[in-house]
C-alpha cells in the first residue's frame, strides 16, 4: 500500500474510536499533583516556579479583572505544549495539526473575550470598530473592514498553529525519508541529511513551545482590549 507524506495527519482509529480522544487525555497526566508534603521535591517546586513566572507575565499587561482568567489560560498553555510536544515523538499523532480542533479552541475562547468586552464596556468594545478622527465619508468601509479583521481573529488562531506546525512535520518526514533512502548509495548526503534532520528536529521543538505560548498570548491580548 502506497502511503501518502499527508497519512501522517489523519486521525487514527482503532474499532472505530478516534485515539484523538486518548491523545487529549494523556497530558492533563502528565502534570503532577501538589502534594501535601510541608516541603516539595524539586519537580514540584520547578513546576509551581514555572507556573508562577508565566502567569505573571501573561497577566501583568491585564488589569485585575481580567486576572480570573489565569488558571483558564494556563492550563491552555500546558494543554498545546505537551500535544505539540508529545506528537514530535516516533509513532505517535499531533491533534493540534487539525484545523477543526484549534478552530474549537480558538473560537470559544475568541468569543468569550468578545463577550465579555460587550458586558462590561459595550461603548468601548464597539469603538475599537471605529478609530478616532476617522473622515466622514470612510465610516461606513472602516467598519466593515474592522467587523472584518475581528472576525477573522479565531481563524487566525487555528490557521497560524495548524500551519506551523504541519509544515515542520512534513520536513522532518520529507528529509528523514530522503536520509533512509539515500543511506544504502549515498552515505556522505546522508550524513549531512541527517545532521540538518537533527538540527530541525530541534528547532521544532522550540516551534512546538513557541507556538504554544503565542495561541495564548494572542488571547490574552484580546482579553486585554475587552477588560
Amino acid at each position: 500500500m502506497t502511503l501518502s507524506f499527508f497519512d501522517q495527519f489523519a486521525i487514527p482509529q482503532t474499532l472505530g474510536i478516534p485515539l484523538i480522544l486518548i491523545a487529549m487525555i494523556m497530558p492533563p497526566l502528565l502534570i503532577f499533583n501538589p502534594s501535601n508534603r510541608l516541603i516539595h521535591n524539586r519537580l514540584s517546586t520547578l513546576q509551581l516556579w514555572a507556573s508562577k513566572t508565566f502567569a505573571k507575565q501573561l497577566m501583568t499587561p491585564i488589569n485585575l479583572p481580567g486576572h480570573k482568567w489565569t488558571s483558564t489560560l494556563l492550563a491552555l498553555t500546558l494543554l498545546l505544549l505537551f500535544l505539540n510536544l508529545l506528537g514530535l515523538l516516533p509513532y505517535t499523532f499531533t491533534p493540534t495539526t487539525q484545523l477543526s480542533m484549534n478552530m474549537a479552541l480558538a473560537v470559544p475562547m475568541w468569543l468569550s473575550t468578545v463577550l465579555i468586552g460587550m458586558r462590561n464596556q459595550p461603548t468601548a468594545s464597539l469603538g475599537h470598530l471605529l478609530p478616532e478622527g476617522t473622515p466622514t465619508l470612510l465610516i461606513p468601509i472602516l467598519i466593515i473592514i474592522e467587523t472584518i479583521s475581528l472576525f477573522i481573529r479565531p481563524l487566525a488562531l487555528g490557521v497560524r498553529l495548524t500551519a506551523n506546525l504541519t509544515a515542520g512535520h512534513l520536513l522532518i518526514q520529507l528529509i528523514s525519508t530522503a536520509v533512509f533512502v539515500l543511506m544504502s548509495s549515498m552515505t556522505l548526503t546522508a550524513s549531512m541529511a541527517l545532521i540538518i534532520l537533527l538540527l530541525l528536529t530541534g528547532l521544532e521543538i522550540a516551534v512546538a513551545m513557541i507556538q504554544a505560548y503565542v495561541f495564548v498570548l494572542l488571547i490574552s491580548l484580546y482579553l486585554q482590549e475587552n477588560v
